[in-house]
């Protein structure tokens, strides 16, 4: 049923778009710019060349008159430029020119008679550097990230992000936490809200080959936002609009593990029309980031479709059409424990390197295929010269699938993975936006309304593959019994059991779905008389979620000062209920004289629920396997009530400061409180994540980015946070009960304490080569449960603080957490010492900082992965034969110069274990037309 409604949705979306005009709505994330150029005697000026520019972000644009002296520049993202025309016999003229608004800005713009002079320079003066506007945010540009070494193709907009704006940490996959939040992050494409998580475990990211620019807002959200506002990334996406000559390129490249990528793009138009299609293919050995620095079993392929349509139906109506469809296929990278479970499973080594299903193990091979869909139409109107209206509908789906190891056996893992699960999720997110804008004299005002209809649909499947979970007996000597042929206590101190008794926590149900259990199942295990463990226990979970959001704001300028006034309203239906009013103010005060523009903002927002597993997470608990295995997992009662929409006030604080012309600083501080505040956790011992929320939360922490624009080719900018993330227990719904810490305060798993990215860049000349380089430097996020003693560890022998015990972990485990005892370090076969014990004196990591004994302390020093520092760079040339209609492209990217050897997490709850990438080095080849 979901199916067909989702259909019939795509087949009236682009009627709709034009029929809405009834409707009201919100606007894109671009504006444009139009004028004419004249001479002092009022006669058109032909063949002008007019530029705009921002220095800051990397923005260039050139257009020339037509015969009336026309001009102009559409698909402009929202920020100040500087703009230079000039032409044969006139003296350059320049100005300033604010778009902010999707309301088209009209210019007038006069040529006084000068000396000949067709060469335009660019020359944006020390005021052009700042912006007054109450809300931080991070500009970047195409010209930017063309030239930046990004890590991964497969999530090149999370990368980009992570090194180009402050307060946002580095993880494993493509994810990034932004400013103290996991994945509180919105984009905003073409003024189409995506709210669910990017990481490319979740879904799929729209292509960077797509993107024209992007705004990255870490400042108090403006009304026009909510959902999840941690980060706003507002994305312009590339148009072909005006493109009279078509433009395109086809590149190929290929890397390290076999990496291999193959794409074109093409651009063309006319004054009325326009098509941008971008279209690539990669396949990698090394698709997501692995357990431990060597690379096994992670195999991955994407392909990749976008394209955006725009017409002008009339001088004041026009149209906007983007589609898009990504597919990934990828495996689940394993770890020495998991690509060699004989090794060391003796459920395995015991039957002959047989599971109890009597086939061979093997290594797992655990799979995942992700589908997205996506297609938004947005219809605008211009009413007279100041007020724009715009609609906009939008239908994305993502159709996720997990699928376990063909043997179930090979899906077990020591401490990590009891169950075998699988899992087909598919989220639909429909909705209809609108708004209109008006921008005149002081004011840029603002109204709107978005409504969003998701439907949520999950299937999971799991059954036991640990012996140890759930058994039925226990020997005489009080060791665990796993005789795969006893099924009933009543069988416990007989054949298979000599001597033995009843295991006290034996969870008859369980039993049900035990596969490591083989012999049929009486019918007073209250299953079916006859159950073989052949089947696996499923749920099923189903929601539509419903939101609707009103909102008006209003940007207002005044002398040297802009004020921000806005309010909005949430109404969440799904699960829970709830609705919000969400003031919002910023203020602002450029002080001219010395380039300085100081800022206040505050916001309360309303954070609403992830809906990645939503249902089961909510839910989960009404279904009693469910409620026994989580029950079994966490050793206490399983929560069920849903999840509802957290509460936030934030609170801003920053400066922008111009040093001349060739250096720009900002500098916010931050701090939010929230009430209900959301993390992950994970569906028993499990891959299967589902969000959770705990008590409260409170982030205080500071953002700092330094610019260097353009000066003789050389351009740097520097990027710098610290932020803390201290939860509150209890944990208050969410199925589970995950243990807080003592105290009931803790520093999350993605709290560091400072990061920071240096990025320079040289041109030589307009057409020569270049280069590009990275430095980026993470002090480390909170780790998982590392081994330690004393303090709040007490995992010594009897709670010491002079020894550890870390028997808990298995030798790959150690190894991959870097753990030594004296002089005897970890390896995947050999544990840092045979009973488990080391001396805290002697005991250490390379790769984690671990507390001294008895210091450990959950909020303020828990054990955290070890610094590191990390560099990249490219070097290529943009036009290699010095072409003029057709150039070819060459670059060279080294991603992890040094080859270090660094996590991003360790037993992270949420993902597990993961290595940043070695060294890989990539070469591209590009035709350009």
């Amino acid at each position: 049923m979901q199916g067909i409604r989702f259909i019939r949705f795509v087949v009236v979306l682009c009627v709709l778009a034009v029929a809405a005009f009834a409707v009201n709505a919100q606007g894109a994330n671009s504006g444009s710019i139009q004028g004419v150029v004249k001479d002092a005697t009022g006669a058109a000026v032909p063949s002008a060349q007019v530029e705009i520019s921002d220095v800051v972000s990397g923005y260039h644009r050139e257009a020339k008159t037509n015969d009336q002296g026309q001009f102009a520049f559409s698909n402009v993202p929202f920020n100040g430029y500087h703009l230079v025309a000039n032409a044969a016999g006139f003296a350059a003229l320049t100005q300033d020119v604010d778009v902010r608004s999707a309301v088209p800005v009209s210019l007038e713009l006069t040529l006084k008679v000068g000396s000949a002079n067709t060469t335009v320079t660019v020359s944006a003066e020390a005021q052009d550097l700042v912006e007054t506007t109450p809300t931080a945010h991070t500009d970047v540009d195409v010209n930017l990230f063309g030239k930046l070494p990004l890590e991964s193709q497969s999530s090149s907009i999370t990368s980009l992000i992570t090194l180009s704006t402050p307060g946002v940490f580095a993880d494993s996959n493509g994810n990034f936490h932004g400013l103290g939040d996991h994945a509180q992050n919105s984009f905003s494409v073409d003024g189409q809200p995506i709210t669910d998580q990017q990481s490319k475990v979740f879904s799929n990211q729209i292509p960077l080959d797509s993107v024209q620019s992007l705004e990255v807002i870490e400042g108090a959200p403006p009304a026009e936002f909510g959902d999840k506002t941690s980060l706003v990334i507002k994305v312009t996406t590339r148009s072909g609009l005006g493109q009279t000559k078509p433009t395109g390129s086809v590149y190929t490249s290929y890397g390290n593990f076999g990496t291999a990528n193959l794409g074109f793009d093409l651009a063309a138009g006319g004054n009325k029309w326009g098509n941008y299609v971008a279209v690539n293919g990669l396949n990698s050995g090394r698709f997501l980031d692995p357990p431990e620095f060597s690379v096994m079993h992670d195999k991955g392929n994407q392909q990749n479709f976008f394209d955006r349509a725009d017409f002008k139906l009339s001088a004041n109506n026009s149209l906007q059409l983007n589609l898009g469809y990504i597919r990934s296929w990828f495996q689940t990278p394993n770890s020495f424990d998991a690509q060699t479970a004989s090794a060391w499973s003796g459920l395995v080594v015991d039957n002959g390197g047989l599971g109890p299903n009597g086939l061979p193990v093997g290594p797992a091979d655990q799979r995942s295929q992700i589908k997205t869909f996506n297609i938004a139409p947005t219809f605008t109107h211009l009413i007279g010269s100041n007020a724009l209206f715009t609609v906009g509908l939008f239908a994305r789906k993502d159709q996720y699938n997990y699928f376990p190891s063909n043997n179930p056996f090979a899906d077990l893992l020591p401490d990590l993975q009891s169950e075998t699960v699988g899992q087909s999720r598919r989220l639909t997110n429909l909705g209809v936006r609108s708004d209109i804008s008006y921008v005149k004299g002081h004011h840029n005002f603002k109204a709107g309304v978005t409504y969003e209809h998701t439907l949520l649909n999950e299937k999971d499947s799991f059954g036991i593959v640990d012996p140890t979970l759930n058994p039925v007996c226990d020997n005489a000597d009080g060791s665990i019994n796993t005789n795969p042929l006893i099924t009933n206590p009543a069988q416990c101190g007989g054949v298979g059991n000599p001597g033995g008794s009843a295991d006290p926590n034996f969870t008859p149900l369980l039993g049900c779905f035990d596969l490591t259990r083989t012999a049929p199942l009486p019918a007073s295990d209250g299953c079916a008389a006859g159950f073989a463990r052949s089947g696996l226990d499923n749920f099923l979970g189903h929601s539509d979620i419903k939101e609707l959001a009103l909102y008006v704001q209003d940007a207002i300028s005044w002398r040297n000062w802009t004020v921000n006034i806005g309010v909005r309203g949430d109404f969440y239906n799904g699960l829970s209920t709830a609705r919000q009013a969400e003031p919002r103010v910023g203020l602002a005060y450029n002080i001219k004289r010395t380039n300085t523009v100081l800022r206040l903002s505050y916001a309360h927002t309303f954070e609403t629920p992830f809906n990645e597993n939503l249902v089961l997470s909510s839910l989960g608990c009404n279904d009693a396997a469910i409620n026994a295995i989580m029950s079994v997992t966490i050793g206490q009662p399983c929560l069920t009530s849903p999840l509802s929409p957290g509460l936030r006030n934030e609170y801003h604080a920053g400066f922008e400061q111009a040093f001349g012309r060739y250096l720009v600083l900002d500098a916010e501080y931050i701090w939010k409180y929230t009430h209900n505040a959301y993390d992950f956790s994970v569906f028993g011992s499990t891959p299967l994540t589902f969000p959770i929320e705990w008590q409260r939360s409170k982030i205080p922490g500071y953002t700092l980015r330094a610019t260097v624009p353009n000066y003789h080719g050389f351009t740097a900018y520097f990027v710098a946070s610290h932020v803390a993330a201290r939860f509150f227990a209890p944990q208050v719904t969410g199925i589970g009960a995950t243990p807080g810490a003592a105290g009931g305060v803790f520093r999350i798993d993605h709290d560091e304490n400072f990061e920071q990215t240096t990025h320079l860049q040289y041109q030589i000349g307009k057409r020569g080569p270049w280069i590009g380089f990275n430095w980026r430097y993470d002090s480390g996020l909170v780790a998982g449960p590392i081994p330690c003693a004393g303090g709040n560890c007490n995992n010594g022998p009897n709670g010491t603080d002079s020894i550890v015990d870390v028997s808990g972990l298995s030798p790959d485990q150690q190894f991959e957490a870097g753990l030594f005892c004296g002089s005897v370090h970890a390896t995947p076969t050999t544990p840092i010492s045979a009973n488990g014990l080391c001396p805290a004196s002697q005991y250490g990591s390379t790769l984690i900082s671990v507390p001294v004994a008895g210091t450990e302390d959950d909020d303020h020093n828990p054990p955290r992965i070890a610094p590191r520092h990390l560099f990249d760079a490219s070097i290529g040339d943009d036009d290699l034969f010095h072409g003029d209609r057709f150039k070819w492209s060459l670059r060279l990217t080294v991603i992890n110069l040094t080859n270090k050897t660094a996590l991003y997490n360790f037993l992270s709850t949420f993902s597990g274990t993961h290595y940043v990438t070695p060294r890989t080095a990539t070469a591209e080849l590009g035709f350009h037309f």
